[in-house]
C-alpha cells in the first residue's frame, strides 16, 4: 500500500510516497481503509521533530481521518468490517490503511461525507473542550478569536456562537474577514504581519479593545501566539480566561504582570493529552459535536482537497498560513 512518510526531520518537501506492507490489527485494534485525512498545524511540526510526540521514523503524519473499517483485531466487539468511521490516531493518517486502537474510533454520522468527517474531530473537538471545559464560556460573554479564518479559528466562531457568546474574529486579510463573517462573527479585526514595533502593537491593542467593548474580552482563543499574544491579553476583561491553543506565529513571551492587573487566567489546552487521559469524556464531547453538526450549528469548511501524492503541498498550506478553513487529503474514494 502507499503511504506518505517522513524519513528525516524537515519541511513538507521532505515527505515521500513509499510502498509499505498493509498493517494487521493487534488485539483491540481495527484496520481502517482511509478515505480522507484532515491536515492540521501539528502536522507541520511533527515532521520537523518540533511537536510533543516524536514517532520513530519513517512515519506518516496525519492526526485525524475518516474511512471504512476493513479488519478487526482480537477482542474488538464495537466495530465490524464495513463500518464507516472517524479516527484520531496520534499520527499515521496519510496512508491507504492504518491500524488504530478501537477507543480512538467513532461512528461516522449518517449523511456526513468523508471529507467533512476528516475535518471535524481535531479542530472542533479542541474548540469544544477549550470553550466548555477550560474556559467555561457563558452566554453573553465576549470571545476574541485569533487566527479566526483557519480551521480551528472557524470552529471557535461557530461553537462560540452556539454557546451564546458575542464573537470578535481577528484575521489578517479582507478575504479571511469575509469568511469569518460568514461563519457568524459579530465583529472583525484586521491585523498585519509581525514583527510589530511598539506603535503597531499599541494600535492592535486599541483595535481589540474597540471591538470587544468597554468590558474587554472575557475569553480569548489564541491559536496564533507570537506578537499577537500580548496585544490580545491587554484587551482581556476582569477575570478573563486566555486559552493557549497553539503557536502558528511563534511562542510568545507573556508579561505576567497583566494577569495580576486583570486578575485573569492563562489556561493551556492540550486536546490530545485529554484523549489519552480521559477517552470517555472526549467521546462525550464528540457526541455533542455530532449533535451540533446535525442541527446545523457547525459546518466544517473544506477549502482544499488534494490527493495523497500532493499531501506535502497540503501541509505546506498550513505551514505558510495560506489555508482558509480545513485542508484534507483524499486517500481513497470519498464518494
Amino acid at each position: 500500500m502507499k503511504a506518505l512518510r517522513s524519513h528525516e526531520p524537515g519541511g513538507p518537501d521532505t515527505l515521500v510516497i513509499d510502498e509499505i506492507e498493509t498493517p494487521q490489527p493487534e488485539p483491540g485494534e481495527v484496520v481502517i481503509a482511509v478515505r480522507a485525512c484532515g491536515i492540521n498545524f501539528p502536522d507541520t511540526l511533527i515532521i520537523q521533530d518540533l511537536y510533543q510526540y516524536k514517532p520513530p521514523r519513517p512515519f506518516s503524519p496525519g492526526i485525524e481521518l475518516s474511512g471504512v473499517i476493513e479488519t478487526v483485531g482480537e477482542g474488538v466487539t464495537r466495530w465490524q468490517p464495513g463500518d464507516k468511521v472517524l479516527a484520531l490516531p496520534s499520527w499515521g493518517g496519510l496512508c491507504e490503511k492504518i491500524a488504530v486502537d478501537q477507543d480512538r474510533v467513532y461512528a461516522l454520522p449518517e449523511g456526513v461525507d468523508f471529507d467533512t468527517a476528516a475535518g471535524l474531530l481535531l479542530a472542533y473537538g479542541t474548540t469544544l473542550h477549550s470553550l466548555k471545559d477550560r474556559a467555561q464560556l457563558q452566554p453573553g460573554e465576549c470571545l476574541l478569536v485569533l487566527g479566526a479564518a483557519g480551521g480551528t479559528g472557524l470552529s471557535a466562531i461557530e461553537i462560540g456562537k452556539a454557546m451564546g457568546a458575542r464573537v470578535v474574529a481577528a484575521v489578517s486579510t479582507e478575504q479571511k474577514a469575509a469568511v469569518a463573517r460568514e461563519a457568524g462573527a459579530d465583529e472583525v479585526v484586521l491585523y498585519g504581519r509581525p514583527p510589530f514595533d511598539r506603535d503597531q502593537s499599541r494600535a492592535l491593542v486599541k483595535a481589540f479593545k474597540d471591538a470587544c467593548g468597554p468590558d474587554g474580552a472575557q475569553v480569548i482563543y489564541d491559536a496564533v501566539g507570537g506578537d499577537y499574544a500580548e496585544p490580545a491579553i491587554r484587551a482581556i476583561g476582569w477575570q478573563g480566561r486566555y486559552l493557549v491553543i497553539g503557536f502558528t506565529a511563534g511562542i510568545p513571551q507573556m508579561p505576567l504582570n497583566l494577569t495580576l492587573l486583570k486578575s485573569c487566567d492563562i489556561r493551556g489546552v492540550f486536546f490530545g493529552a485529554v484523549l489519552d487521559r480521559d477517552p470517555a469524556h472526549i467521546a462525550s464531547l464528540i457526541e455533542e459535536l455530532f449533535a451540533m453538526l446535525k442541527a446545523g450549528k457547525i459546518a466544517p469548511r473544506i477549502s482544499e482537497a488534494l490527493p495523497l501524492e500532493r499531501g506535502g503541498e497540503a501541509i505546506a498550506l498550513l505551514a505558510d498560513r495560506k489555508a482558509i478553513g480545513k485542508v484534507v487529503v483524499r486517500v481513497g474514494d470519498c464518494a
